[in-house]
């Protein structure tokens, strides 16, 4: 949260804030890394180191400063955010082209940090998801459920695609019964457009086995976010109207028919949830400002994140609903901006 003067004389450098932001995702790195191993941290590093040199070499090429654009920790956000963001193991050409696409395209291509119409890290992640779908999607299999790829293997599955072994990303994702690892909302979905019942897919022990994964993943980056709530790092309107309204919009189709459509409960605890609620949408650059704008910024958010994970082609909305919202961010903040201190109608002035 940044103030400016008068009220506040001591505004917080933007440098200061993304780092403190990158810190309250330590709980989330920490749980991802527990269930989905070595990957996680592979991803983390080259993808930090990706959008450290993309950011250098813009400003090399605008004739900035390399050290000033690097040491406000924007670029290292966006690296951490789509590294949280992308499976485990992903490729690793297939994260540079996320990486590099989201700083070079999506933020200095319109001028830089504070410029950038669209959440560069969800541009990254939205590139990635429509250009490698299968990749995208499919995760690899939990520490709950089969035993991870060793810290070696986990290199050679990134760089080369195999193992000395032979083995490849493929047979680390089948897991002993046999199924094939998915998100609870990949799982979800396919079975609800095949036809079987919420109750039956809630009572699934595979199913539930990955939602409970997906309930601690949640959990750690909403302990993120509520520090950064604490700390006056973001303002609580947008996660809030977010969740309330993923919430709401859930619940009203679960009414009209609780056998179609899945649990209120489960929307707010699966996918990118809380990442999205409490690190994504609220993106000062890109979202929007005011009071009022914020809370319709973040109903909207949730609303559509309901309609194309039930709808869409997408299982996890997130980012894609923010990047519409985006859109209509400036024209939220026009119609909510706030009445100006000691400002009178032109009825009253007529008086």
């Amino acid at each position: 949260m940044i103030n400016g003067s008068p009220f506040m004389h001591n505004a917080t450098h933007t440098a200061k804030l993304m780092q403190r932001v990158c810190l309250a995702l330590i709980p989330g790195i920490i749980v991802e890394f527990y269930f989905y191993g070595w990957g996680v941290l592979i991803n983390l590093l080259l993808c930090s180191i990706y959008a450290l040199t993309a950011e250098a070499l813009i400003m090399k090429l605008r004739k900035r400063s390399i050290k000033q654009s690097i040491s406000d920790y924007s670029a290292l956000l966006t690296g951490i955010l789509i590294a949280l963001s992308i499976p485990p193991l992903l490729p690793w050409w297939m994260s540079l082209i996320g990486v590099w696409f989201a700083i070079i395209f999506a933020k200095q291509l319109y001028g830089g940090l504070g410029f950038n119409p669209f959440n560069p890290a969800m541009v990254g992640y939205v590139l990635l998801l429509i250009s490698f779908p299968l990749n995208m999607t499919t995760w690899i299999s939990s520490s709950e459920l089969n035993q991870q790829p060793t810290l070696l293997q986990s290199l050679e599955l990134s760089f080369f695609s195999e193992t000395a072994q032979g083995l490849t990303l493929q047979d680390f994702r089948l897991i002993v019964d046999g199924y094939t690892m998915a998100t609870p909302l990949d799982e979800s979905k396919s079975a609800l457009s095949l036809g079987v019942m919420s109750s039956e897919i809630t009572h699934n022990e595979h199913f539930l086995a990955n939602v409970t994964i997906s309930i601690w993943v949640n959990l750690s980056f909403l302990a993120g976010g509520l520090y950064l709530l604490m700390a006056r790092i973001i303002h609580w309107h947008i996660p809030i109207s977010m969740l309330i309204s993923i919430g709401l919009t859930a619940l009203l189709f679960q009414l009209y028919d609780d056998e179609l459509f899945l649990p209120a409960w489960m929307h707010l605890i699966m996918g990118a949830s809380m990442l999205g609620a409490f690190f994504i949408a609220t993106d000062p650059v890109s979202a929007a400002t005011t009071p009022k704008g914020r809370l319709i910024y973040g109903a909207g958010i949730g609303f559509i994140i309901v309609i194309i994970r039930t709808f869409g082609g997408y299982q996890d909305a997130v980012a894609f609903a923010v990047l519409l919202l985006n859109i209509a961010a400036p024209t939220i903040d026009h119609y909510t901006k706030p009445k100006v201190y000691g400002s009178q109608k032109k009825a009253d002035l007529n008086v």
